[in-house]
């Protein structure tokens, strides 16, 4: 059962290459368009596409993780994000879709389908293994498919340099379409090895298990407080302190990340770093935070059995506050900001490994089965918030108030885990 797990990791390898590529390709091809002021400029335009498919996949989120709970069929809801991925690619690159509203009507559609595909991944993993190996099971499948996801940024940052004769012989109008046509090749071979390797699990009870357990240690707890002097505690995780602080980690993450491509391309752009393009930098840049997220999620693989993950969840959400005050600091006092932005996204990806590892494995833990898509859903809610504010606060008031306000809203999560969401 493990090794057909494992081999079902190749499909999502080749979807994350693409989604690699789309992550700095798509924000950078929108504000290129001639027509952005239909949405109001293209710092906004941007926030208000990316604001639009979240906010949109929030309840499709949630039906996806309730109808796969509901007909245990994992693998169909996995092959409709690829399959459909692939094909709305493919109509982003034809000519018709040179227009803006067309653009962000098929970004939407395409953002809505894609979700079909978390909920259930993340049922799979739990279902396929006992609740003490879920944190090694999801790092080593964060950590696999972000080495797809970096594989992407290498792909375009390639291309923006030219290396290859034939990537330097084509203008930016054509390269662009052959990157779209690329990324909807990549989601077709994820789809393809899908059919092939994906196998839903045969019998669904993990998650349950471990929901009764839940139960029955409170229980436990409970009696031996009342009947032996017994130092523990009896009380329980506040799911509703952790839906609110996944909701403000989201946010703000979105909020800082949604304009970073145009900042780093418009601001740390013009240092010529290394002698690469400012397009070239964001690639680069984006690397960066990729191979940090890369090694938290191989190190809590490692040391999750080892760790008192509800101690430590808190922590990486106040070193993400931390370290972008720091970015702050650094862009404002021109202390070497390129490279320094550079080493802080590294770190930046470290803290979100560890965090995105631990928090999921106690949201499953938490959510019953049936409601399998809240986790993504939370994460959603404050994905759309942050990608539309973060946009429109650096349209508004410039891109260093707006990383400050995403420290603060970091510094906000931190506080809810701390004081709220976690037993004492």
């Amino acid at each position: 059962m493990k090794s057909v797990v494992a081999m079902w990791r190749l499909g999502f390898f080749f979807h994350e290459v693409a989604f690699g590529l789309l992550t700095v390709f798509i924000p950078l091809y929108l504000v290129a368009f001639n027509d952005t002021s239909v949405l109001g400029g293209p710092l906004v335009a941007l926030g208000v596409m990316t604001s639009i498919a979240i906010f949109a996949s929030i309840p499709a989120s949630f039906l996806w993780g309730y109808l796969c709970d509901r007909t245990r069929h994992y693998k169909a809801f996995i092959l409709l994000s690829f399959l459909s991925s692939a094909i709305i690619l493919f109509l982003m690159a034809l000519p018709f879709a040179q227009n803006i509203l067309v653009f962000v009507a098929l970004y939407v559609v395409m953002q809505v389908l894609h979700v079909s595909h978390e909920a259930p991944k993340n049922v799979l993993i739990a279902e396929h293994y006992s609740r003490d190996d879920w944190e090694k099971s999801y790092g080593f499948y964060e950590g696999l498919t972000e080495i797809g996801f970096i594989g992407g940024l290498v792909i375009g940052l390639v291309f923006t340099l030219g290396l290859f004769s034939f990537t330097a012989s084509l203008s930016s109008a054509v390269l662009a379409t052959y990157t779209l046509y690329l990324c909807s090749a990549l989601s077709l071979v994820a789809f393809l090895l899908s059919v092939a390797l994906i196998a839903d699990p045969l019998l669904i009870f993990e998650r349950r298990l471990v929901g009764i357990e839940r139960k029955i240690d409170f229980a436990c707890r409970g009696v031996q407080a009342y009947s032996i002097k017994w130092n523990g505690s009896i009380k329980q995780e506040n799911f509703a302190g952790f839906a609110f602080a996944i909701v403000m980690f989201s946010l703000a993450t979105t909020l800082f990340f949604t304009p970073l491509p145009v900042f780093i391309n418009d601001v740390l752009g013009k240092d010529s770093f290394l002698g690469l393009p400012s397009t070239g930098i964001v690639y680069f840049a984006y690397i960066l935070n990729s191979i940090g997220a890369m090694v938290g999620y191989f190190l809590i693989r490692n040391r999750a059995r080892s760790m008192d993950l509800r101690r430590q969840l808190p922590r990486y959400v106040l070193f993400r506050s931390l370290l972008i005050f720091g970015l702050v600091g650094i862009v404002e006092l021109a202390l070497f900001p390129t490279i320094m932005t550079g080493i802080i996204l590294i770190f930046l990806g470290f803290a979100f490994g560890m965090y995105y590892i631990m928090m999921i494995s106690l949201s499953m833990e938490l959510i019953p089965q049936g409601k399998a898509g809240l986790f993504d859903g939370l994460v959603g809610l404050g994905g759309g918030i942050g990608s539309f504010l973060g946009p429109f606060f650096a349209n508004s008031l410039d891109y260093l108030p707006t990383f400050l306000i995403a420290a603060v809203a970091f510094l906000f999560a931190f506080i809810i885990l701390k004081v709220f969401a976690i037993k004492k």
